[in-house]
C-alpha cells in the first residue's frame, strides 16, 4: 500500500498539468509574506508554540461539520441519516470549505465500540491535491506513519471508543474531507481565516516527529519546554477552615509557566479501571522509559492484579539486573503496587532506558497493567514516564516499543480497588471540592475554581495526565498545571479553604518568568459552575463578554437517574425502546455540546453526543477510562465513593481547536437527548480573554425593508422574495420573516466604519437548500468563495458569515459588496445583511 508521502507526490503530478504555475506563484508569495495579525498559531506551531496559547485571534473563526440531527431528534449518526453532507465521486462528503483555514481535529466512531475499518477509505484534499488517501482504520491505529501516529491519532482502544486524527491541516484556497462509506458519528472541527498569509498547505511528508516527541509527554512535562528565565518559589503551609493562604505574591510584567501543589492528607479515589497483560513461563515483556539525564536513581512502580498469587519475575534496566519483583499471597478484589529502586549506576547520565521482565516463578503468570517511571533529581521523586499496557492502549504501547513474550493473557477491563476507607475517600472528596485555587491578575480575579476540578478531576484523586495538566495519585505525586499565565503588573496566588477541615502540609510550588507587557495577550481564566441541570437548558461552559478564546473544559457529570426509573421521554437513543423502558443510567451523556459565538444565532458548533465532544464513544464503551492528550475519561464512579448513581468526570483541551470569540461566546452542553435527564453537574472551562470585544456592527440590511433596500442600493437579478416560519438550529423558538432568493448577481453598499481591519458580512438565509454558494467582489475586486454546503429542511434559519479581507477594506469607511451564484448552485437566500467591523 502507498504511503501518504507517495500519494500526496503522485496527486501533485496529477495536479501539475492545471495548477503548477499557479502554485509555485503563491508558494512564493506565501514565503516573502510574515504571518499577518488575525490568527494564531498555524499548523504544527499550535504545538511548538503552546506558550502563544494567551495571544488573541482577531477575525480567525472555528467551526464544527458534524452527523447531528437536524430535525432535533436524537438520531445523530445511528442511522447515518445526516452523515453526509453529499454523495460525490470517492463516497461521502463530511466535510467542505472554500477559502483559507485549517481542519484542527476530526472524530469518529461506529459499532461496535468505536471500530471504523466500515467506514473505508479517508480522502482529505486540500487546494485541490490529495494529502490523504487510506483506510481510516489504518490511519487512527498509527499503521499510515508519522505524522498520523500515536497521540496525534487513536482509535477505538486507544480513546475508548472513538477514533480521532489531531493533526492539523492548514489551506490556502479549500478543503475537502470525503469517507468510502457511511461514517455513521463523525466531527469535522476547522478554522477559518480571513486571507491565506501566514499559511502553508499542509505537507504529508513532514513527520513532524518533534511534535510527536513533545505530545508523547503528555501529562509529564511542560510542553512548553524550560524556560531558562524562570524562577521557582516553593512554600509550605496549612489553610485553616474559612481561611486563604497566600501561595505567592509576584511583580510584573512576568508569566506564571508553572503551577504545583501537593496535599498530603489526600487519598487517591479507590474505584480504578485499567486494563492489562500476562505472561507466563519463559516469557517476559519490555519496554523504552524515559529518565531525566540527572537522575541520582530511577524508581519502577508496576500495578498489577494480586488476585494471582506468588508472582516472581526478574527486572532488569539496559540488560542489567536491577531487582525482582515478588506479588505474595493472592489478594482478590484489590490493586497490587510495588516498586523497585534501580541502582543509579544503571541509570546516571541516560535520558531513556529499556526496563525487561522475565518470568521466575507464579501460580499462574505474571500480570502487569501499568508502569509509573519516576527519576530521583535535587533530592526528589519526579515522574518522567508512565506507561498505560494492556490492548485499550495499543498506541502508548507501541510508542514505547512495548513486547511481550509468551503472552498467556489479555484483559480488556478490570474493575479494581485500592484499600482506602470510606472515610478517608470522604474526606480527601471534600477538600478537593471545597478548597479552591484563586488567581487574581492585575487587579482581576479571574481563576477561582476547585483544585480537583481545576487540574483534571472533580470527582476526587484520579490520576489525570493532559497536555496542560495532570494529577499524580503516586505518592509525594503533584498537581500541576502549564498554562502560559501572562500578566503586566501583578499577580496573587492563593489558596482558600472553603470546607470545615484543616488542610495540613500543602505544598505549593510557582514557576514565574519575566515577559513584556502586551495588549494583546488575554488573561488566563478558569470558570468554574456547579449546579443542578435544568430541563430545557444546556449546562453552561462559559458566557462571556468581549473578546478572547476557549481552550476547553474539565466536566464533572454527577447522573441522578436512579436505577431502573422508567424512561419516558421521547428522544431516546435508537438503540433502546421508545417508551416504558428501563432508563440507562449513562443517558445524560446523549447531550450535544453547542457553542454560539459573537451572538450569531446558528450554533457555530453543534455535536452528536457528550462523550463524543469528549473524543470517544458508545458511552466510553459503557465506563473505559483513557487518557490522550487532549481529551480523555479519567473518572468513572458507580454506586458509591461520593457518587449517588452513575458519575463520569471527563475533559476535553482544544488546543489547535480552539473557539476565538470577538464579541462574547456561549458554550454548553446538553443533559440527556432532550436537555431532558437529571444531574448535579460542575464544570471548569479554560480560556483566555478579558480584553474589550474587538468587533461592533457597523451596518445592516433588511431585506424586508423597501427604505434599507435603497438605501443601501440594493440590487438582485432573479429574486424571488417569500415567507418564511422556521427556527435556527438548536432552539424551538420560531422565527417569521421574508426571504429573498436570487438566481442572478446580487449588489449592495455598506459602510464599514473607521479604521477597520477587516470585515465580516453576515446573512441570515434559508438553508432548506445546501450548498449555496456565490463568487465575493469588494469594490470590483475578487475576493473569495462563499460556500455553504450545509442543508437543514426542519430548521430552515440559518446565519453564517464571510470575511471580507482586510487588504480591501483598509482605510475604506463603505464598499460596495457584489454576490455572483456559481453555475449549478441553488438559489442564494438572504433575509438580512449585517457587517461587522474588527
Amino acid at each position: 500500500m502507498l504511503g501518504v508521502a507517495s500519494l500526496a507526490a503522485a496527486a501533485l503530478v496529477a495536479d501539475a498539468a492545471t495548477h503548477g504555475a499557479a502554485r509555485a506563484s503563491a508558494q512564493e508569495q506565501e514565503q516573502a509574506q510574515p504571518r499577518a495579525a488575525g490568527k494564531g498559531s498555524v499548523g504544527w506551531d499550535t504545538f511548538r508554540e503552546p506558550g502563544g496559547l494567551a495571544q488573541l485571534r482577531g477575525s480567525e473563526h472555528t467551526g464544527q461539520f458534524s452527523s447531528f440531527a437536524r430535525d432535533g431528534s436524537n438520531d445523530d449518526g445511528f442511522n447515518g441519516t445526516y452523515s453526509c453532507l453529499r454523495q460525490a465521486e470517492r463516497g461521502c462528503v463530511i466535510a467542505e470549505r472554500a477559502g483559507a483555514g485549517e481542519i484542527s481535529s476530526i472524530w469518529f466512531t461506529r459499532e461496535p465500540w468505536g471500530d471504523v475499518t466500515g467506514t473505508g477509505n479517508i480522502v482529505v484534499e486540500l487546494d485541490g491535491r490529495t494529502v490523504l488517501d487510506a483506510p481510516l482504520i489504518d490511519v487512527v491505529s498509527g499503521r499510515v506513519g508519522a505524522p498520523f501516529e500515536w497521540p496525534l491519532v487513536g482509535n477505538g482502544d486507544d480513546a475508548a471508543g472513538g477514533a480521532v486524527i489531531k493533526v492539523p491541516m492548514p489551506y490556502r484556497e479549500s478543503m475537502r474531507v470525503t469517507v468510502q462509506n457511511n461514517p455513521d458519528f463523525y466531527h469535522v472541527d476547522y478554522r477559518s481565516f480571513g486571507d491565506a498569509d501566514g499559511v502553508r498547505t499542509f505537507d504529508p511528508s513532514d513527520p513532524a516527529r518533534d511534535v510527536l516527541e513533545r505530545l508523547r509527554k503528555f501529562g509529564i512535562a511542560d510542553p512548553k519546554g524550560v524556560d531558562p528565565a524562570a524562577q521557582p518559589t516553593r512554600r509550605d503551609f496549612a489553610v485553616p477552615p474559612g481561611a486563604a493562604a497566600p501561595v505567592a505574591q509576584l511583580d510584573g510584567p512576568g508569566q506564571i509557566n508553572e503551577l504545583r501543589l501537593r496535599i498530603p492528607q489526600v487519598v487517591p479515589s479507590p474505584r480504578v479501571i485499567d486494563d492489562g497483560r500476562a505472561f507466563g513461563e519463559g516469557g517476559g515483556s519490555r519496554f523504552d522509559a524515559a529518565v531525566h539525564p540527572r537522575n541520582a536513581g530511577v524508581r519502577i512502580v508496576r500495578r498489577f492484579d494480586p488476585q494471582i498469587a506468588d508472582q516472581v519475575a526478574g527486572l532488569s534496566v539496559d540488560g542489567a539486573p536491577a531487582g525482582e519483583w515478588r506479588s505474595g499471597a493472592a489478594a482478590p478484589g484489590g490493586w497490587g503496587v510495588q516498586a523497585i529502586d534501580v541502582p543509579p549506576e544503571l541509570t546516571a547520565g541516560k535520558s531513556s532506558i529499556e526496563v525487561a521482565n522475565r518470568f521466575t516463578s507464579s501460580s499462574v503468570d505474571v500480570n502487569e497493567f501499568r508502569y509509573d517511571v519516576q527519576s530521583l533529581v535535587d533530592g526528589e521523586w519526579v515522574r518522567t514516564d508512565v506507561l498505560d499496557v494492556g490492548p485499550g492502549h495499543p498506541g502508548e504501547e507501541a510508542a514505547h516499543g512495548y513486547r511481550i513474550d509468551n503472552a498467556v493473557f489479555a484483559r480488556e477491563k478490570l474493575v479494581g480497588r485500592y484499600g482506602f476507607g470510606p472515610e478517608e475517600v470522604t474526606a480527601s472528596e471534600h477538600v478537593l471540592e471545597s478548597a479552591r485555587l484563586r488567581i487574581t491578575f492585575d487587579g482581576q480575579t479571574t481563576v477561582d475554581a476547585p483544585i480537583g476540578e481545576f487540574f483534571g478531576s472533580g470527582l476526587g484523586e484520579h490520576d489525570v495526565r493532559t497536555m496542560m495538566s495532570s494529577i499524580d495519585p503516586g505518592e509525594d505525586g503533584w498537581y500541576t498545571a502549564w498554562w502560559p499565565m501572562p500578566f503586566d503588573e501583578s499577580a496573587t496566588v492563593e489558596i482558600v479553604n472553603g470546607g470545615g477541615v484543616p488542610i495540613d502540609g500543602m505544598t505549593a510550588e510557582v514557576s514565574v518568568a519575566p515577559r513584556e507587557a502586551d495588549e494583546n495577550a488575554g488573561y488566563f481564566h478558569a470558570t468554574h459552575h456547579r449546579d443542578r441541570t435544568v430541563e430545557g437548558e444546556d449546562w453552561n461552559f462559559l458566557d462571556v463578554d468581549g473578546s478572547g478564546t476557549f481552550y476547553g473544559v474539565t466536566h464533572t457529570m454527577r447522573g441522578l437517574i436512579p436505577p431502573n426509573a422508567t424512561a419516558t421521554h421521547r428522544n431516546q437513543p435508537l438503540s433502546m425502546p421508545e417508551t416504558n423502558a428501563v432508563a440507562n443510567q449513562r443517558n445524560y451523556l446523549e447531550g450535544d455540546e453547542r457553542f454560539y459565538v459573537n451572538g450569531e444565532r446558528s450554533p457555530a458548533w453543534y455535536g452528536t453526543g457528550s462523550e463524543d465532544y469528549y473524543e470517544s464513544g458508545w458511552y466510553f464503551r459503557d465506563g473505559t477510562t483513557f487518557s490522550m492528550p487532549l481529551a480523555g475519561n479519567p473518572a468513572h464512579e458507580l454506586n458509591g465513593d461520593g457518587c449517588r448513581y452513575d458519575c463520569t468526570g471527563a475533559y476535553r483541551l482544544q488546543v489547535p481547536d480552539a473557539v476565538p470569540f470577538n464579541d462574547g461566546l456561549v458554550a454548553g452542553i446538553e443533559h440527556g437527548p432532550d436537555n431532558d435527564e437529571p444531574g448535579d453537574y460542575s464544570s471548569t472551562a479554560y480560556w483566555y480573554g478579558g480584553r474589550p470585544a474587538s468587533q461592533e456592527e457597523v451596518d445592516r440590511i433588511d431585506l424586508s425593508d423597501e427604505g434599507s433596500r435603497d438605501e443601501h442600493g440594493y440590487r438582485a437579478e432573479g429574486e424571488v422574495v417569500n415567507p418564511l416560519d422556521s427556527r435556527f438550529e438548536g432552539t424551538d423558538e420560531q422565527r417569521s420573516a421574508p426571504v429573498a432568493a436570487a438566481t442572478g448577481p446580487v449588489g449592495f453598499d455598506v459602510e464599514l466604519g473607521e479604521d477597520n481591519q477587516g470585515a465580516r458580512l453576515r446573512r441570515i438565509g434559508d438553508q432548506a437548500q445546501a450548498y449555496q454558494q456565490v463568487e465575493v467582489r469588494v469594490d470590483g475586486e475578487p475576493a473569495g468563495t462563499w460556500l455553504q454546503p450545509l442543508g437543514n429542511e426542519s430548521h430552515r434559519w440559518l446565519e453564517d458569515g464571510f470575511e471580507l479581507p482586510v487588504a480591501l477594506t483598509e482605510g475604506k469607511e463603505s464598499v460596495r459588496v457584489e454576490l455572483i451564484p456559481v453555475r449549478g448552485a441553488p438559489a442564494w437566500t438572504a433575509s438580512e445583511y449585517s457587517v461587522v467591523a474588527f
